[in-house]
């Protein structure tokens, strides 16, 4: 078998709303009406917070496809005002967001034991709030959302090869920056985090065997495995870990933007700031060549995401290991293709119809299970009842 990235195709339905003329997709998507419609139609679960669990009708994969999201739609109006990292939210949404996370990750470990035959995962994203609202995205590009899916390894297997120059996977050379100039003091100053339950592992050791991904990223072995989803210190430290990057990424574009040697204002590790990266010369040499990109290159310079934007995964290996790792959100890089999977959506309603049956019970058995877990109350939509 080759080894190498996989293009899939997933079958979506046709768009169920029309776009008002003058606005882009993403600019209707992100607009309070549709995210409402998005949860009359689709939503299957919403807590006090409000994190609305929902059915995607964009998905990634037909096997098992769900996400949850902070819907502040109702509450907060302007998009750039709502919350968008989870170090954005109160101790009671993170810990809702954690068990809530905890209980979909056991669900599908549980449905799916074989990790040979199954690749289990959840991706939590948040895309810079300064982004502009006419890029390319999602529904819940503007509020912290988290990805739950499964692929069958054997339609892996079967998948054709993703060209490796795919924008996707490329990530408009911002992901190649990290893998090849700052790898080194990427994986240094992640380090020097004091973790007990997350386990260092080389980029090789971490891999998904059939796409040889991820790529270059420091990652972590989940010591305990999925018992440990139900200790409250795995959570801590998967919060230290997201923590780390925002040092990383605002140290180094601020580096970028105005050569700015300083720690960051708030800074979470200040001593490992100064003494890691601010003392490191490569790090000073990238942050030097993406500002002359960024000069001499408009298109470059309009991808920059300026602000923390990140992608954290936690995923089941082909050792049946739990791992976490994290990197950069920039355009057009999706949760999957961290993983070297790229998803091509394609309209095609019967082959949807044919698979979504047998999705839909899975989601709506997972629902059951937060539902007694106190984590929310079902909701009523045209294709299911509330419980």
């Amino acid at each position: 078998m080759e080894i190498g990235p996989r293009e899939i195709v997933a079958p979506r339905l046709k768009m169920p709303l029309a776009i008002p003329e003058g606005m882009t997709a993403v600019e209707f998507f992100n607009s309070p009406s549709n995210l409402k419609h998005l949860s009359q139609e689709n939503g299957l679960l919403r807590t006090p917070e409000d994190f609305l669990m929902y059915r995607k009708l964009l998905g990634h994969s037909m096997e098992f496809d769900t996400s949850i999201m902070l819907d502040t739609s109702q509450r907060i109006l302007n998009p750039l005002g709502r919350p968008v990292r989870r170090d954005q939210l109160s101790v009671r949404e993170r810990k809702v967001w954690s068990r809530m996370t905890q209980t979909i990750m056991a669900y599908m470990l549980e449905k799916y034991p074989d990790p040979g035959e199954a690749l289990v995962l959840c991706g939590e994203a948040s895309l810079d709030p300064t982004w502009p609202l006419n890029k390319p995205g999602v529904p819940s590009i503007r509020m912290i959302h988290n990805h739950f899916m499964v692929f069958p390894q054997e339609m892996l297997r079967q998948a054709k090869q993703a060209m490796p120059t795919d924008v996707n996977l490329t990530d408009s050379g911002h992901h190649g920056l990290f893998l090849h100039t700052l790898s080194a003091v990427y994986h240094h100053f992640f380090g020097i985090l004091d973790l007990q339950l997350l386990k260092p592992v080389a980029t090789e050791h971490s891999q998904i065997r059939v796409t040889g991904f991820p790529q270059g990223l420091p990652s972590w072995e989940v010591e305990g495995g999925a018992e440990q989803l139900g200790n409250a210190l795995f959570w801590a430290e998967y919060d230290r870990v997201l923590l780390g990057f925002l040092d990383f990424y605002r140290t180094f574009f601020a580096l970028v933007s105005d050569r700015a040697a300083s720690v960051p204002p708030g800074a979470n590790f200040p001593d490992q700031v100064e003494n890691i990266l601010l003392f490191n010369n490569d790090f000073f040499n990238a942050a030097r060549e993406v500002r002359l990109k960024v000069l001499q290159d408009p298109k470059f310079a309009n991808e920059i995401r300026w602000q923390p934007a990140y992608k954290q995964l936690l995923y089941r290996d082909d050792r049946g290991r739990l791992i976490v790792t994290i990197s950069q959100n920039s355009v057009g890089n999706a949760i999957t293709e961290l993983l070297g999977i790229v998803v091509r959506r394609i309209e095609d309603e019967e082959a949807y119809r044919q698979a979504e049956p047998a999705l839909l019970a899975k989601l709506l058995e997972v629902r059951q299970r937060l539902i007694l877990a106190d984590l929310g109350t079902g909701i009523e939509t045209p294709s299911w009842p509330a419980q």
